[in-house]
């Protein structure tokens, strides 16, 4: 197990690539543009194209990076810790489609268009298809990973389709919606970020509420329970938690995959079991892929760029391979 030595050098690490990225973000783009500037555009602004490309463009592409990252790599190491199943992900349960599908019908059905009205609507999908599959996963044993990843896929597929024939019937209303389908941190201004903060930070407060009792409930309801820990409470604190943090950043990103998938499993291999540990480098790993993701889609098809949200399966995919052949990376 990773003494507390390794896990302080790692989370150095980590916050010092973080901050890497966050300049590396502001920098780079479809235009060059010196450091100088940058500098002067962030402590002294001015009328000038540069200054509006750096504060109206790239600072806030940068911040949301940050904050979606953050609820994608905690939400995975909520939802992988809450099911005891290292294949489980808000993606792949399905949750992020639920959240999808409930903004697709915001926008197209409703004519929501500001966050503020839609974001009600994505977590409402997020909890609904979070109580789904943790009722279809349930059987007289218990919950199966197996049978829960299965009721996840199937649920997200339909939900999916639905959203595109949905899509299809009145095109033009999701015009405007084309990036934030494939999962894209682009042309998201601070304020739509200012609305979801606030959600972001209690679910990230609750999974620190809960984290210590999850420990406890990975050696078995009976054991936990003799523990003290209220087992209903506790799972109920989580649900909310990942319905904030999954529907608040399908909101406001969209679909991204893999991020809550692999990020809890570096977390997992270089901290240990200890969901507090695993959420404390979660909350930086996952920002760090997402905006090295986003930083690669820049320079990739210059001066095009690629959506995020492809870039992190290309990225993540083999990572993830080289992490579960090593031995206990996936134990939960």
């Amino acid at each position: 197990m990773p003494g507390p030595r390794r896990r302080l050098i790692g989370l150095a690490v980590a916050v010092t690539t973080l901050l890497v990225l966050l300049v590396l973000s502001v920098l780079v783009g479809s235009t060059a543009i010196a450091p100088s500037v940058v500098w002067d555009a962030l402590f002294h602004p001015a009328a000038d194209i540069d200054h509006f490309a750096i504060r109206d463009y790239r600072l806030p592409r940068t911040m949301v990076g940050l904050a979606v990252g953050a609820a994608l790599g905690v939400g995975g190491a909520l939802i992988q810790a809450l099911t005891r199943n290292p294949l489980a992900d808000p993606d792949i349960l399905g949750i992020n489609a639920g959240a999808s599908f409930a903004v697709t019908v915001a926008v197209g059905v409703l004519g929501i268009r500001d966050i503020g009205g839609y974001m009600w609507f994505a977590f409402a999908g997020a909890l609904l298809v979070t109580l789904m599959v943790l009722a279809l996963g349930s059987t007289r044993q218990g919950r199966s990973p197996v049978v829960m990843v299965l009721a996840g896929v199937c649920v997200g597929a339909v939900l999916r389709g639905a959203g595109s024939a949905l899509e299809l019937t009145n095109p033009d209303a999701f015009d405007a919606m084309r990036a934030w389908n494939a999962g894209s941190i682009v042309g998201r201004p601070l304020d739509l970020v200012w609305p979801l903060l606030p959600f972001l930070v209690v679910a990230l407060i609750l999974a620190v509420v809960v984290a210590g009792p999850l420990d406890a409930m990975a050696l078995g309801d009976d054991l936990a329970a003799a523990q003290g820990v209220r087992l209903a409470r506790i799972r109920v604190l989580a649900v909310i938690a990942l319905t904030l943090l999954a529907g608040g950043a399908t909101a406001l990103a969209g679909p991204i995959g893999f991020v809550g998938l692999m990020v809890p499993h570096v977390a997992r291999w270089i901290a240990g079991p200890h969901q507090g540990w695993i959420f404390a480098y979660s909350v930086l790993l996952a920002p760090i892929l997402l905006l090295a993701s986003d930083v690669l889609g820049r320079l990739v098809m210059h001066p095009n760029e690629i959506p995020v949200g492809v870039i992190t399966a290309f990225v993540g995919a083999p990572v993830l391979i080289t992490l579960v052949r090593r031995r206990n990376v996936s134990g939960l």
